[in-house]
């Protein structure tokens, strides 16, 4: 497998630190609110790597954090008078449930920020011992100009900085170079736990560093997230943890780029932020049932993971119509029995080439609309979902009404002969029973449906 390294900037063989297992960690979601699309689209990106590595024979241990503590969590549980830990609750049940929804397989672990304070002062204690952190009147900061590397995840020398600042909020600058808060000093109507150097609570970006390290060591192999985390808060997750153990911290950094909604970036001013449930609720054209969360994840995948994607109503109904021929097609095919080798193995080299989806949903219909037995077919569109996650291997089989088969054959050789006015005849005798035909190119396709 190859895969774009954001820390050497190329594209480079995945070789793991350990011989066939792979420690990756992504960071989760800060559960203060409902997890939007843009948020979504990095999720399922991330679930398409774990599956890629699975489906390559590794045994992937994967780490998501769940954010449980910052300033967002702390100003929305007392702008709605809530309990910290109630808020967080409810927003940390729902990112689960929607996960469910978009057949993201779950992490093996999902350490909570506020589970591992001990663990983000004893780093912070490292570091002050090492003289790459000092003490301010309003906490603890970590010294950027005492870590010479700063700046290699995101090539931020090329950039116009402003040295020499200290920042304590986590809505942060991201065009700043900026002494952090690795811990910030207990305040009124805030949560606090005591500590060596002053009772507070930690900064944000010590919190990942913290709960990467206690579950996968001081050195693993893969760290992802939103391209929007890029800097600061890999960076100063690499500074911080590089400058505490003396270690390479991460191999590979791959960062997911941002969803669009209707060319512009998501904000609450446009109210372009949607969530799954808008995406649910939504209605399709014609009165028809909304879209399923699965459309969503086709759409994700339609686009590769660092190229914008431009999500729109109307490319979603796309996705939604895609999908929903597919499994028509799937429902009429044979049981699986051996599959198509060639097509199995352009698809993995397309997996394996970057997570290269758009050429993998290529040669998916490249096999849907292939000559070969329905049998193979389906056993090859079955082991291609083991990456894709499109749930495909849940499609119940159409079973015609007796009779039918008898009647799509007889109207195939009307066709043939050109005898369109009887097969016609049959067409309007087999919607009757409850089967639509659609004459392709491919062939007549035949559907099973409800009659109304």
């Amino acid at each position: 497998m190859k895969l774009y390294n954001y820390l050497s900037k190329k594209v480079e063989e995945f070789k793991p630190i350990v011989d066939g297992k792979v420690g990756m960690y992504t960071c989760g979601p800060t559960v203060y609110d409902y997890v939007h699309i843009g948020n979504w689209r990095t999720f399922v990106f991330e679930d398409v790597l774990k599956k890629a590595l699975t489906f390559d024979g590794y045994k992937v241990n994967h780490v998501m954090n769940i954010t449980d503590i910052d300033d967002k969590i702390i100003k929305r549980a007392r702008d709605e008078s809530l309990e910290l830990r109630d808020l967080t609750a409810k927003y940390e049940r729902a990112f689960f449930e929607d996960l469910e929804k978009l057949n993201i397989l779950r992490a093996n672990e999902y350490p909570r920020a506020t589970e591992n304070i001990t663990t983000m002062i004893r780093i912070i204690v490292v570091l002050l011992d090492k003289g790459f952190a000092y003490k301010a009147d309003d906490g603890v900061y970590f010294s950027v100009e005492k870590f010479p590397d700063y700046g290699k995840l995101s090539g931020l020398e090329k950039r116009q900085l402003k040295k020499g600042a200290r920042i304590n909020d986590d809505l942060y600058d991201k065009e700043s170079w900026s002494d952090f808060a690795l811990w910030k000093n207990k305040k009124d109507r805030e949560p606090s736990w005591p500590a060596p150097f002053g009772e507070g609570r930690p900064g944000w970006h010590i919190e990942c560093s913290a709960m990467s390290m206690e579950a996968l060591g001081e050195h693993f192999d893969i760290h992802c997230g939103g391209v929007d985390l890029l800097f600061p808060h890999h960076e100063n997750e690499i500074a911080q943890s590089e400058a505490a153990t003396g270690k390479k911290f991460v191999n590979f950094w791959l960062e997911g780029e941002h969803l669009l909604v209707d060319g512009q970036k998501m904000s609450k001013s446009l109210g372009n932020i949607y969530t799954l449930s808008d995406v649910i609720k939504k209605g399709l054209p014609a009165g028809r049932q909304g879209f399923e969360p699965l459309a969503l994840r086709y759409l994700f995948l339609t686009a590769h993971y660092r190229s914008k994607l431009n999500f729109t109503w109307e490319s979603l109904e796309a996705a939604q119509n895609a999908l929903s021929n597919l499994r028509d097609q799937i429902a009429t095919w044979d049981d699986p029995k051996i599959g198509c080798a060639g097509l199995e193995n352009d698809f993995k080299n397309a997996v394996n080439n970057d997570l290269d989806m758009p050429r993998a949903i290529a040669i998916m219909w490249e096999t849907v609309k292939s000559d070969n037995p329905t049998s193979a077919k389906h056993r090859s569109i079955l082991v291609m979902d083991e990456v894709l996650g499109l749930g495909l291997g849940e499609i119940k089989k159409a079973v015609l009404p007796k009779g039918a088969k008898e009647l799509i054959d007889e109207r195939e050789e009307l066709r043939k002969a050109g005898n369109f006015e009887e097969s016609d005849k049959i067409r309007e005798e087999l919607l009757e029973m409850g089967v639509v035909i659609e004459d392709t190119f491919e062939g007549s396709k035949w559907k099973v449906i409800k009659n109304e």
